[in-house]
C-alpha cells in the first residue's frame, strides 16, 4: 500500500517538476523493502499466511478478498522492492530534469503497487485484476513521452499484445471456477488443495496434471500459456518487449528485471500443480525456442537497450524452460538472480545513454545515443559503469563466482538430466539452452567491448566532437554498487560453483536435491571452458584483433539482424489480413449494409410521397370535392328560403305547370 499512498500524495502536490515527488516515491518503497524483508524472515521456510474476508456475495457463490503468503509470495515481494528500491534512487538523478517528472514517480509508484499486490492476493479475480493493473501501469510508463511517434507505438503494441495474453488467463480462470467452483489459489493449488499435487524427486517435480477433463484441461492450460507468452515476451508474443524501450531506461529496468516480464513465471508458480506432463514438455520446448532464437538476434542488434531486450526474452525462456523440465526451483532461483544483473545492466545502459545525448546535444550531432556503433573507449571516462556492467555481464553469462553461475547452470544441468528420460528428441532441449549461454557470452562480450573498449569512434565519423562524461553522483553509483554487489555469489551460496548448496532451494522442495551424476560436474565446466574461449574470440573480434571478422552479409545475419523476420510476418500477414478484413468489412458496412438501409430509407421517402399525393389529390380530393358539392347545393337551395312571397309562389306555379305537364304528356 505504500507505493499507492506514494502516487496518491504525489497526484495531490500543486506545481509541475515537483521536486520532492521522487523522495517520496523513494521513501515509500524503502519502507516496502524493509517491511518485505521482515516478512519474508517471519513466513520462510514457516507457516503460511491465508487471511481473508468476505468481499461480495452472486447468488449462491461468495468471493473472498485478502492474502496468501508462502514462499513463492514473499521471494517475490521481497524480489520486487529490493530491485525498485534502488530504480527509485537512480530515477531521482536520472529523471531530474524532465518537466514530467512528478508524472514519472506517480506511474512509478502504481507500477510497484500493482507488482507487490499480485504476488500476494488470495484468489485468482483479484491476481486477474492486478494483472491488468501492472500491464496499464507499464503502458503508462513505456508511453511516457508521449509526444514521440514512437513511443506511442510501442505503448500501443504493448497493450494490444498483451490483451491477447490477458483473454487467455480469463478464460482459464472461468474454466477453473467451473470445474472446482471456487476462485481461491490456496483452495487449489495448496497442500490438500482440489488440483491435484506434484512430487519432488531429486529437484524434479513430478506432475499428473490437475484432475481436469481433458478438454478443459487443455483449454485452461492455453489460456495460461497465452497469459505467460504475453507478459513474460515468449514467443510468439514476445515482440512488444524489444519496442518497449522507447520509454525512460530506468523503466525498462524496472519492467526487465523483477516486475512485469516476471509476472509470466511468477504465474507459472502460482498454477505448476495443474500442468501435466505433455503440457510441461510444451513450456520446456517453447521456452528453449525462445531463449535461442532471442540470443540469435541479440547478436547482431546495435541498439544498447534493444540488445539487453532480447538477453530478457532469452533468459525469460530459460526459466519457462527450467518449468517444463520440471526445475522449479532452479526457475524461480535464476528469476531471482537475473534481476539484479539485468537491472544492474539496464542502469548501466542509462547512464551510457545519458552521457551519449549530452554529446549529441552539446556538439548538435545528428546520431542515435543509442547506437554502440558511435560508442567505445568509455571505459577510462566512466570506470565505476565499466566494472559494474563487466560484473553484471559476467552473471549474465554464467561465469563462476556469480550469481548467475549458480541459477543458470543448475537449469542446464537439470536440463541434461531430464532429457535422460525423455525420447531422443527431448534431447534438443538441453543442446539447445548450452549453445544458447554459448551465444550469450558471445554477445554479452560484444556489447561490453563495442560500449567501452578500443577507441571512441564517434570520432570517427565527427574528429572536432567534444565531450565530457563521468559515471555520476551518487544517486547513480550507490544503485550500481548495490547491484553488482548482489549479482556474486555471496548473497545466494557461500559456495561459489554448488548451486545446490543455494539457500534458496531449501523453500521450494529442493533441500535433498544432491550431485548425483557426472553430469553435474562435466556440464558446468564444460559449457564454462567454451563460453571462455568464445568470450576472447568476441573480444579479439570486436576490439580490432583481426582473429576473425564476420561479414555483415548472407541468410543468417540477415535473420539475426532483422530478428526473425517475425514483426515483418506479423506486419504484413497478421497486421495486413487484420487490416484488409477491416477495410472489407467497412465497405460492406458502408455499401451493403448501409447501401441496403440507404435504399430502404429512399423507397420508404418514395412511398411516402405516394401516399402523400394520393392522400392530398385523392382523399383530400374527394373530401374538398363533396364539400363543393354541399357548398354549391347548399347555396342553390338557400335561395329557395329568401323570405320574399314572390319568389314561393313562382316556384308554386313552376311546379303546377311541370306536374301538368308531366301528367298531360
Amino acid at each position: 500500500m505504500l507505493p499507492l499512498f506514494a502516487c496518491l500524495v504525489n497526484c495531490c502536490l500543486p506545481g509541475k517538476r515537483n521536486k520532492v515527488s521522487g523522495w517520496i516515491a523513494t521513501a515509500a518503497i524503502l519502507v516496502s523493502c524493509v517491511l518485505s524483508v521482515i516478512v519474508f524472515t517471519k513466513i520462510w521456510n514457516g507457516n503460511e499466511v491465508y487471511v481473508q474476508r468476505l468481499w461480495f456475495t452472486i447468488g449462491d457463490t461468495q468471493l473472498y478478498g485478502g492474502i496468501y503468503l508462502n514462499n513463492l509470495s514473499v521471494v517475490l515481494l521481497m524480489l520486487v522492492s529490493l530491485i525498485a528500491l534502488p530504480v527509485h534512487i537512480y530515477s531521482t538523478a536520472y529523471m531530474k530534469h524532465d518537466e514530467n517528472h512528478d508524472r514519472y514517480f506517480i506511474y512509478l509508484g502504481l507500477f510497484c503497487f500493482s507488482m507487490l499486490a499480485l504476488v500476494v492476493v488470495n484468489n485468482m479475480i483479484l491476481l486477474y485484476a492486478f494483472w491488468e493493473l501492472v500491464g496499464f501501469s507499464s503502458y503508462l510508463l513505456i508511453g511516457f513521452w508521449f509526444t514521440r511517434d514512437k513511443a506511442v507505438q510501442a505503448n500501443k503494441k504493448a497493450f494490444l499484445m498483451n490483451r491477447i495474453g490477458d483473454v487467455g488467463l480469463l478464460t482459464a480462470i472461468m474454466v477453473l471456477f467451473a470445474q472446482f467452483h471456487t476462485f481461491d489459489i490456496p483452495d487449489l493449488f495448496s497442500n490438500g488443495g482440489l488440483v491435484s499435487q506434484s512430487t519432488i524427486q531429486n529437484g524434479i517435480w513430478v506432475t499428473q496434471g490437475g484432475g481436469l477433463p481433458a478438454v478443459w484441461q487443455y483449454i485452461a492450460f492455453g489460456g495460461i500459456f497465452l497469459g505467460l507468452a504475453a507478459k513474460s515476451a515468449q514467443f510468439p508474443l514476445h515482440t512488444w518487449l524489444p519496442d518497449a524501450m522507447e520509454g525512460p531506461t530506468s523503466v525498462s529496468a524496472l519492467i526487465h528485471a523483477a516486475t512485469m516480464v516476471a509476472a509470466g513465471v511468477f504465474l507459472l508458480g502460482r498454477f505448476y500443480p495443474l500442468f501435466n506432463t505433455t503440457e510441461l514438455d510444451i513450456l520446456a520446448v517453447v521456452g528453449c525456442f525462445t531463449a535461442f532464437m532471442a540470443a540469435t538476434i541479440a547478436l547482431t542488434q546495435n541498439d544498447l537497450k534493444r540488445i539487453l531486450a532480447y538477453s530478457t526474452i532469452s533468459q525469460l525462456g530459460f526459466m519457462v524452460m527450467a518449468m517444463g523440465i520440471g526445475a522449479y526451483a532452479s526457475s524461480l532461483f535464476h528469476l531471482v538472480t537475473h534481476a539484479f544483473f539485468k537491472c544492474a545492466l539496464f542502469l548501466v545502459a542509462g547512464i551510457v545513454i545519458h552521457e551519449m545525448q549530452h554529446i549529441k546535444e552539446d556538439n548538435d550531432l545528428d546520431i542515435d545515443p543509442q547506437n554502440i556503433l558511435y560508442m567505445g573507449g568509455l571505459r577510462k571516462k566512466l570506470p565505476l559503469t565499466f566494472w559494474v556492467a563487466v560484473i553484471a555481464g559476467f552473471a549474465l553469462i554464467g561465469l563462476p563466482f556469480t550469481s548467475g553461475y549458480l541459477s543458470k547452470d543448475g537449469i542446464l544441468v537439470q536440463a541434461v538430466d531430464w532429457s535422460d528420460s525423455k525420447s531422443a528428441v527431448f534431447r534438443l532441449i538441453p543442446i539447445g539452452a548450452i549453445v544458447t549461454t554459448w551465444l550469450t557470452a558471445f554477445y554479452v562480450i560484444r556489447l561490453i567491448t563495442k560500449v567501452f573498449c578500443g577507441d571512441f569512434r564517434l570520432e570517427q565519423f565527427h574528429p572536432h566532437v567534444k565531450y565530457h562524461v563521468s559515471d555520476g553522483g551518487l544517486q547513480y553509483k550507490l544503485p550500481l554498487v548495490l547491484l553488482a554487489a548482489a549479482s556474486l555469489f555471496p548473497i545466494f551460496s557461500l559456495n561459489p560453483v554448488l548451486y545446490e548448496r543455494a539457500w534458496l532451494f531449501e523453500g521450494f522442495g529442493s533441500i535433498h536435491l544432491e550431485r548425483v551424476n557426472i553430469y553435474h560436474t562435466i556440464v558446468p565446466v564444460g559449457v564454462n571452458i567454451l563460453s571462455l574461449f568464445l568470450m576472447y574470440w568476441a573480444w579479439s573480434v570486436y576490439s580490432g584483433r583481426k582473429l576473425m571478422v564476420f561479414k555483415q552479409t548472407g541468410f543468417l545475419f540477415h535473420l539475426s539482424y532483422r530478428e526473425w523476420y517475425i514483426d515483418k510476418f506479423y506486419n504484413k500477414v497478421i497486421v495486413g489480413a487484420v487490416m484488409a478484413l477491416s477495410s472489407a468489412l467497412s465497405w460492406i458496412d458502408r455499401k451493403v449494409i448501409d447501401g441496403f438501409i440507404n435504399g430502404l430509407a429512399n423507397f420508404m421517402v418514395a412511398v411516402s410521397k405516394i401516399a402523400a399525393w394520393f392522400d392530398y389529390n385523392i382523399i383530400d380530393g374527394i373530401s374538398r370535392l363533396l364539400t363543393f358539392i354541399v357548398q354549391i347545393t347548399g347555396n342553390f337551395v338557400r335561395r329557395f328560403q329568401g323570405g320574399k312571397i314572390q319568389y314561393y309562389l313562382f316556384s308554386m306555379l313552376a311546379i303546377v305547370l311541370a306536374l301538368i305537364i308531366y301528367l298531360t304528356v
